[in-house]
């Protein structure tokens, strides 16, 4: 970050420096205030494509989906880069455009994701087939080398939770209930609820 900001003048930098930062600090406890400090930095440096980026992801989550789309398309195309494609394809599914999402999906494949970035992307296209009722599609739209009960990636367990999530809508209750238990398995930090909704879908005496 720091070296893009050397393109402005040395004051102005440790200004928008200083906002993006608080920005960075406040954006899971109160993101509206993030919102605030990252849009204060966007008027001072429009220009700059990481300050795009920092209000198109601290937009995301704040709930502003329109903004937040802009503002990484902005930054996509000021770094020439993948842009966080997953973020823009969520945004699309929030604004009620799950076919644009999954078109955004199809446009990344030519582009080099990293591992947990192209999950993410997996993840947000069978929720964007899932919105369209396409519950066969969403399930297989999560398949591949990766989805392996054995695999302990950084991803895993919300892999396995969007697959036995998306095997649930699609009525196949007993594989939901399996992956579900892997998903509760590979989650060493208890980011979900997978040991919960597994319980639920079991037949209870």
């Amino acid at each position: 970050m720091k070296q893009e900001l050397r393109g402005l003048p040395k004051g102005l930098a440790e200004i928008v420096g200083r906002h993006l930062a608080a920005a960075g600090m406040l954006v899971d406890s109160e993101p509206e205030l993030a919102l605030e400090h990252a849009r204060y930095a966007r008027t001072k440096a429009a220009r700059v494509g990481v300050v795009r980026e920092a209000a198109g992801l601290t937009a995301y989550h704040a709930g502003e989906w329109a903004e937040a789309l802009s503002e990484l398309r902005a930054a996509r195309r000021m770094s020439h880069g993948a842009g966080h494609v997953a973020v823009m394809a969520d945004c699309e599914r929030a604004l009620g455009r799950p076919e644009r999402a999954i078109e955004l999906a199809r446009e990344a494949q030519g582009l080099k994701l990293d591992p947990e970035e192209a999950v993410e992307l997996r993840i947000v296209a069978a929720g964007a087939r899932r919105d369209m009722g396409q519950l066969d599609a969403a399930v297989v739209a999560l398949q591949g080398d990766d989805l392996d009960a054995k695999r302990r990636d950084p991803w895993s367990a919300r892999l396995f939770y969007a697959y036995a999530d998306n095997l649930a809508a699609a009525g196949r209750t007993e594989e939901a209930i399996r992956w579900f238990l892997n998903a509760a398995q590979a989650d060493d930090d208890n980011e979900t609820d997978a040991a919960e909704r597994a319980f639920e879908l079991s037949p209870q005496d």
